[in-house]
C-alpha cells in the first residue's frame, strides 16, 4: 500500500463512519441556528455595529463556531478509536503515522465542511444571500481553519486516555477562543486587557477574514490575517503529526 492510498483508505474511513452518524451533523447546526436565530435577532432588534444588523454582523462569527466546535471535538474519535481496539491496528499497518494523521485531518475536514455548507445554505433561508464569489471564498477561509483546529483536536485526542478528560480540555480551549475572538463584538474601544488577549488569540484573525469577506468589515490588514491562520496552521499541523508519532494503541 503506497502512502497516497493509505491516506485515501484513513479519509474514507472517516467519512463513512461520519455518513453512518446523522445525527452529528443535526447536533453540530442546532447550537449556531440558535445563537443566529434567537441571539442575533434578540439584539439585533436594538443594537447595531457600524451601520450594520447585530444578526448580520455576528453570522461570520457564528460560521467560525461551527468550524471550531465541530473540528477540535473531532479529536474525541482517537480515544474511540483506541477504546475499539481500530486504533491499533491502524498503527501496525505499513503506513507511516504521519499519512495517518493527514488521512484523519482530511476526514476531519470533509466532515467539518459538510457541516458548514449545511449552515451557508440555510444562512440563505434566513435571509444571508451571498454571491457565489464569496460563497467559494468563504468556504475556503473556513477550510483553512478547519485544517488547523482539526489538527488541534488530534493532538489533543492523541494524548488523552479518556473521552472525559478530552471533553474537559477541549472545553478549556474551545470555549476561550470562542469568546475572546471577537465573533460577538467589534474590537475597537476595547479595554487594553481585553485587546491583549483577542491579539494573540488566533481563531479572532478567522473571524476578522471571513467578516471581511461577507460584509466588509475587518480590523486587520488582509495579510495578517492570513499570516496568522497560516502560521496557526502550520503549528497544529506539526503539534498533531509530534503527537501521532509518539502516541501508543
Amino acid at each position: 500500500m503506497s502512502e497516497v492510498e493509505g491516506i485515501y483508505a484513513v479519509w474514507l474511513r472517516e467519512f463513512k463512519v461520519y455518513l453512518r452518524e446523522k445525527e452529528r451533523v443535526i447536533s453540530s447546526l442546532i447550537s449556531p441556528i440558535l445563537w443566529l436565530v434567537a441571539f442575533g435577532t434578540g439584539l439585533g432588534s436594538v443594537v447595531t455595529i457600524e451601520g450594520v444588523n447585530y444578526r448580520t454582523y455576528i453570522y461570520p462569527g457564528i460560521l467560525i463556531m461551527s468550524v471550531l466546535f465541530s473540528s477540535l471535538f473531532y479529536g474525541v474519535y482517537v480515544i474511540w478509536d483506541r477504546k475499539l481496539d481500530f486504533l491499533k491496528e491502524v498503527l501496525v499497518a505499513p503506513l507511516s503515522r504521519v499519512s495517518i494523521f493527514i488521512g484523519k485531518v482530511l476526514g476531519g475536514c470533509t466532515t467539518v465542511m459538510v457541516q458548514t455548507a449545511a449552515l451557508l445554505v440555510i444562512g440563505y433561508f434566513i435571509g444571508f444571500s451571498l454571491a457565489p464569489t464569496i460563497l467559494l471564498e468563504v468556504f475556503l477561509l473556513l477550510f483553512l481553519l478547519s485544517i488547523a483546529l482539526v489538527s488541534l483536536g488530534l493532538a489533543i485526542g492523541a494524548n488523552m486516555r479518556s473521552p472525559e478528560g478530552f471533553m474537559l480540555v477541549a472545553n478549556f480551549v474551545i470555549w476561550p477562543l470562542f469568546f475572546f475572538s471577537g465573533a460577538l463584538f467589534p474590537l475597537s474601544n476595547l479595554p487594553p486587557w481585553f485587546s491583549n488577549i483577542t491579539s494573540i488569540n488566533p481563531v479572532t484573525y478567522g473571524v476578522d477574514l471571513v467578516r471581511g469577506a461577507i460584509i466588509g468589515i475587518q480590523h486587520f490588514p488582509l495579510l495578517i490575517d492570513i499570516e496568522v491562520i497560516a502560521i496557526f496552521s502550520l503549528l497544529a499541523i506539526v503539534a498533531g503529526t509530534w503527537s501521532f508519532k509518539r502516541m501508543h494503541g
